[in-house]
C-alpha cells in the first residue's frame, strides 16, 4: 500500500511540475514577445552621442551606437540572416516613422520596409557593443563587407 501512495504522489507532483511549465512557457513567451514589441518601439529612435576618437555619433535610443554597412550602398538592406544576428537592423513597428533625437536630423531619416536608415544608409547595431557608446564594431571587416558608424550630417566616419 505504501507503494502505490508514493506512486499516487509521484504521479500528482509530476502532474503539477508539468501544469507549471506549461503555464511559466506561455507567460515568459508572452513576456518576451512584449518585451522584443518594446524594444522594435524604443529602438525607434536616432540619436546622438559624443564618444572617444570618433566624435558625435548616431546612436539608439539605449545609446547603442548605429552602424552602416559599406554593400548596402546607400540603397537597400544587405544584411540579412546570419548577418543580422551579429548586426541586429534599427526597426520600427509597421506603420510606424522613426523619430531623430539630439543632433540627428529627422530630413537624414527614412525606412527601408521596417529597418530604419540615416542619409539612405540601412541602420544597425552590433551584438558585440555591451554598454552605450560602445564602437567595437568601426571598421570591422565582417558579413562581406566593412561597417563604420555616422556623424549625424551622414557622414561616414572612417
Amino acid at each position: 500500500m505504501a507503494t502505490r501512495k508514493t506512486s499516487v504522489r509521484i504521479g500528482v507532483v509530476a502532474a503539477v511540475a508539468a501544469t507549471v511549465a506549461v503555464v511559466a512557457t506561455g507567460w515568459i513567451g508572452s513576456a518576451s514577445s512584449k518585451a522584443a514589441a518594446q524594444r522594435v518601439a524604443a529602438g525607434a529612435t536616432v540619436q546622438t552621442k559624443k564618444v572617444k576618437k570618433y566624435g558625435v555619433i548616431l546612436v539608439n535610443s539605449k545609446g547603442m551606437t548605429l552602424y552602416m554597412f559599406v554593400p548596402d550602398h546607400r540603397k537597400s538592406v544587405t544584411c540579412r540572416g546570419s548577418c543580422a544576428v551579429i548586426w541586429p537592423p534599427l526597426k520600427v513597428k509597421k506603420g510606424q516613422k522613426p523619430t531623430a533625437g539630439g543632433a540627428a536630423r529627422k530630413k537624414l531619416l527614412g525606412t527601408y520596409g521596417r529597418v530604419v536608415s540615416y542619409n539612405r544608409w540601412p541602420l544597425y547595431t552590433y551584438i558585440s557593443d555591451h554598454k552605450p557608446g560602445q564602437t567595437t564594431g568601426q571598421a570591422v571587416n565582417n558579413s562581406g563587407g566593412k561597417w563604420y558608424v555616422l556623424s549625424p550630417s551622414g557622414k561616414v566616419i572612417k
